[in-house]
């Protein structure tokens, strides 16, 4: 052979690599709604940025009928590119490779470009769609698994982890996303479960179809697998896309800055609170008010919305926005808000992302089904994170802050760096009128007119231990700001905190209350 022909035969197999599975199972998945998985990455990453590595490699598995089904690069697109020109590396499974079947060889393919990419310090994004392990090839799958789940682990905490569902997920392969940072998952095509429908049906005789036990909807909402979910799958990869724009590249950067946006205007914060402490209202509010505009990238959005947390531009700045949400179930914290919280602070404090937390919350959930379910040890986790937490660290509490709820959300002595309270906020162990109840209860009972007696006792309490005056006379608190300077400060606070050092004690690990 000449050089010519060489040349020409690379030319030939490099074109039979975007054959995939081959043209029938390629015009299936399009048939589907779905796209390729090459197809998918080029979506996904600049143009013209993308490069495929271990395109050749096949399997070596010969029983029932694997033999016949040998496809180079074998269920799995390995390489990396460029998002928006920054580099990122990525896995997509192949679908129409023996259904994107969880093989040896794919789990050898996603390992090496994982650890390239921990060795470089970049994201990894993985776009799943596969019907989960190849029983043909038996222990090498599960073994396969075994390493993958171990890197996930490893690069935990290193690079940022996004797993983005664009089909089905099932059986093992659930816990590779499970370990990662986030879900994204797509509306009405993308499933994730351990046992399928059929099998539930068998075991427990339960009924049950693919959209209500694992669909995205119900991953988002209910079980909290789900950070994220989007309508198609040219919107998974457009959000993909965004959420890593606020995210740096690993552990010892800072995230991406941009320029700075203001705040659309319309939103009155200095009378946004209301006075009366039984009326709701949208902390969404305050935060589209405070920080960059169309900049809060809302997690977790569907799940425990009595709690907000996600990312937003401050001044261009990148920070990490927890916040409770009184206009549901009042703010409370449940044993749901509280995980949601947690992990969401732990994120932030491993890629070096400042918090800012809106605290109005009249405490945790009360009832035996909470209690029943650990509300104490799911609690305990917010604390533990924010204690934990060596980011620069800045609360404000625009209304109630009582008791452990006070303490838990990024109260002063649990290291948060400057507590901003505004003139609404009422900090106590615990609300005016209950906390009447208890230490006037042989009084009222005697008095004639229990209900001004109440009423008067409440409003003294108040002055007394719940003003924010109080607290920023013991120092609990910074500063008792106006709302409408909330953004100022904060930008001011930031540039001065943007240095910060913080270091814990030596230790192999803590042991949250997991």
């Amino acid at each position: 052979m000449n050089s010519k022909e060489i040349n020409a035969e690379l030319a030939q197999r490099r074109m039979s690599l975007r054959q995939g599975g081959g043209r029938e199972q390629i015009d299936r998945q399009h048939a589907r709604g779905k796209q390729t998985a090459r197809e998918r990455i080029f979506a996904l990453v600049d143009p013209g940025s993308f490069h495929e590595i271990d395109a050749y490699i096949t399997h070596r598995h010969i029983d029932f009928g694997l033999a016949e089904k040998q496809f180079p690069g074998d269920s799995v697109v390995v390489g990396f590119g460029t998002v928006d020109g920054r580099r990122i590396a990525v896995a997509a499974q192949d679908f129409t490779v023996i259904g994107g079947s969880f093989s040896e060889v794919q789990a050898q393919k996603v390992c090496k470009i994982l650890d390239l990419a921990m060795g470089s310090g970049v994201p990894f994004v993985s776009l799943n769609d596969s019907v989960g392990a190849r029983i043909q090839e038996g222990v090498w799958s599960l073994a396969g698994y075994s390493e993958l789940f171990w890197r996930n682990t490893q690069a935990s905490g290193v690079i940022p982890q996004i797993s983005v569902m664009m089909g089905p997920c099932a059986g093992g392969s659930v816990y590779s996303p499970g370990l990662t940072d986030f879900i994204i998952m797509t509306e009405g095509v993308s499933h994730m479960f351990i046992t399928g429908p059929e099998v539930i049906r068998t075991v427990t005789g339960e009924e049950v179809d693919f959209e209500t036990l694992g669909g995205a909807m119900t991953h988002a909402s209910t079980s909290g697998v789900a950070h994220f979910v989007a309508a198609d799958e040219a919107a998974t990869l457009a959000l993909t896309r965004r959420l890593l724009s606020y995210l740096p590249a690993n552990n010892v950067e800072s995230p991406p800055a941009a320029p700075a946006v203001a705040p659309p205007e319309g939103t009155d914060l200095d009378s946004l609170v209301p006075v009366d402490g039984a009326i709701g209202y949208d902390m969404h509010d305050a935060i589209r008010a405070i920080f960059d505009g169309d900049s809060f990238l809302a997690v977790h959005a569907d799940y425990a919305p009595n709690a907000v947390v996600g990312f937003a531009r401050l001044d261009g700045v990148v920070v990490g926005v927890v916040g409770n949400q009184p206009g549901f179930l009042a703010g409370v914290l449940d044993i749901n808000a509280s995980d949601k919280i947690a992990r969401f602070v732990r994120f932030c404090d491993c890629y070096n992302i400042p918090l800012v937390t809106f605290v109005d919350c009249p405490g945790f959930m009360p009832g035996t089904k909470q209690e029943h379910g650990g509300i104490i040890r799911h609690g305990a986790k917010i604390v533990y994170a924010y204690s934990e937490a060596t980011v620069p660290k800045i609360a404000i509490i625009t209304r109630k802050a009582y008791g452990g709820a006070y303490i838990v959300m990024s109260s002063k002595y649990i290291r948060t760096d400057l507590v901003y309270a505004w003139p609404t906020a009422e900090i106590a162990v615990m609300g005016a009128e209950g906390a009447v109840n208890i230490l006037f209860r042989k009084q009222l009972r005697q008095a004639k007119d229990p209900r001004r007696m109440r009423t008067e006792k409440a409003k003294q309490f108040r002055k007394k231990f719940g003003s924010p005056y109080v607290a920023a006379a013991s120092g609990h608190v910074d500063d008792v700001i106006l709302p409408s300077e909330t953004r100022d400060k904060l930008i001011a606070a930031l540039v001065f905190l943007a240095d910060k050092q913080a270091s814990l004690p030596p230790k192999k690990h803590g042991n949250m209350p997991l």
